[in-house]
């Protein structure tokens, strides 16, 4: 017999609190609660899907490590306002064309 959906996300929350991982849960979309998983480096989001599956994206990082000035960057990729490609890329920077 298949466990259902609830029984496997008790499990797996109960799994992360025994390994003392760090995590969160939201529920973002209408058909998924998802448990956003935090380690050094990456995190992973997992989602309990309400007709049984499971997804997972990782998001992992390349090590660099930034000053503020990157912040403008964020801001200009959240901003309705249209900004200059150069301005988001860099003045050295290129752009992969179709």
């Amino acid at each position: 017999m298949k466990k259902n959906q609830f029984s496997r996300l008790l499990a797996f929350l109960e799994r992360l609190d025994q390994s003392k991982t760090s995590y969160t849960m939201e529920h973002s979309r209408d058909d998924a609660l998802m448990v956003t998983v935090l380690v050094p480096g990456e995190y992973w989001e997992v989602e309990f899907l309400e007709d049984g599956g499971v997804e997972i994206e990782r998001y992992r990082s390349d090590g660099s490590i930034h000053d503020e000035s990157v912040l403008d960057e964020l801001f200009a990729l959240c901003s309705d306002e249209p900004t200059p490609p150069s301005e988001v890329l860099g003045h050295g920077a290129s752009r992969a064309r179709k």
